[in-house]
Formats: C-alpha cells, sequence, structure tokens
C-alpha cells in the first residue's frame, strides 16, 4: 500500500447526503488524485479518528488528514477547495476570516444537513470507477 504520506485523507459523514453530494464533487475535480476517502461511520474511517485521537462526538461532518496533521471543519473545507482543479482554489481566500466565524457557519449549515439534505440508511458505495479513491 502506497505511504499515507503521498496522499490526503478526507474522513466525511457516509450518511448525509449533503457530505456525499460533497465527496462526489470533490472526487470529480480531484484532477491530481491527492484524496483518499473514508465514511466515518466505516471500520476505516473509525480507525484513523482512533489513531489520530480525535473525538468523534466534537467531529461529526468532516475531517481532513494531510501531512500527518488534522483539519476539521472550515479549515478542512478550504484546505480541500485549495487542492481541486479549476478555480475553487480560490476560495482558500477565506481563510484569512477568524476561524471561529468560518467554523460558526460551518456549524450552523453541519447542524442543519439533516433536516435541509436529508441522510440515507447506509454509507456511500464506490463506483468500480472509484473504488481505489475510498479507504
Amino acid at each position: 500500500m502506497e505511504s499515507q504520506s503521498t496522499y490526503c485523507i478526507i474522513l466525511f459523514d457516509g450518511v448525509c447526503n449533503l457530505c456525499n453530494g460533497a465527496i462526489n464533487f470533490v472526487i470529480t475535480r480531484d484532477t491530481a488524485n491527492v484524496f483518499k476517502f473514508a465514511p466515518l461511520q466505516e471500520k476505516s474511517g473509525s480507525l484513523l479518528l482512533e489513531s489520530y485521537t480525535i473525538d468523534s462526538q466534537k467531529i461529526d461532518s468532516i475531517v481532513l488528514i494531510e501531512n500527518n496533521t488534522v483539519y476539521v471543519k472550515s479549515s478542512a473545507a478550504l484546505r480541500i477547495a485549495k487542492k481541486l482543479s479549476g478555480l475553487w482554489p480560490l476560495l482558500y481566500i477565506f481563510i484569512i476570516i477568524p476561524k471561529f466565524i468560518r467554523d460558526g457557519v460551518y456549524d450552523f449549515i453541519a447542524k442543519n444537513r439533516y433536516k435541509w439534505f436529508g441522510k440515507t440508511d447506509q454509507c456511500i458505495l464506490p463506483t468500480p470507477s472509484t473504488k481505489e479513491k475510498f479507504l
């Protein structure tokens, strides 16, 4: 298996429709093939949470592991956008907004994501063409 430091890992809420849509969005725009994915509800995701001592009670929507550093909430989302193809890296400019403001907006959306976008009974299943992108 390739070294974890050769790619970034995105842990996500696998039953959240918004999160699954975001993962499909990232997969489509990850032309440099820098991301691997794991749902928080699956064994690979929970093992990574445990190995990085991330409290799953406090983090329930997105985690980015990049070069053995953990990023959560808005910082994770902006760092992910920075690595996508197209104009999406321009969103990284929002990193200058104070973290408590960015995370406040993030938390508001995360808190309402099931109400607004719904949820599924099971985690996203990778297609044959995306299977190698999942841990």
